[in-house]
């Protein structure tokens, strides 16, 4: 998954980020028939202690309309897992991670479910 990871993430970071972008977060989305989506949000606000910092949304990048979609029989918990595993992988290396990494913190979840925070800034 990482490669497609990549590929989504550098497209969709290669343009000027919002002025007062304070946190990244990925939405993942489960479509039906194990079809599962992510996209990125720049927000305006970030609280690691409170999970609806996701919800101040200043721009989708784009990505809303073109997100990462892929198919695979697994559950929610397996896909938010794979989807972090990924884009942890990304902060470590990624392109464009330092633009993810000048934001107070990054997270990935379900819209309704679970947010799992893959960086803070220290």
């Amino acid at each position: 998954m990482y490669s497609e990871v990549q590929k989504w993430l550098d497209a969709a970071l290669d343009q000027p980020i919002p002025e007062g972008t304070v946190g990244f977060i990925f939405n993942l989305y489960e479509d039906g028939d194990d079809l599962w989506s992510l996209e990125l949000v720049a927000t305006s606000r970030f609280d690691e202690n409170d999970p609806d910092w996701g919800c101040d949304e200043l721009s989708d990048l784009g990505t809303r309309e073109d997100p990462l979609s892929w198919v695979e029989d697994a559950g929610w918990e397996a896909i938010q897992q794979e989807a972090a595993d990924a884009l942890s992988e990304y902060l470590s290396g990624g392109k464009y991670a330092d633009v993810l990494k000048k934001a107070d913190g990054v997270g990935v979840g379900f819209v309704d479910g679970e947010l799992d925070l893959l960086y803070v800034k220290s």
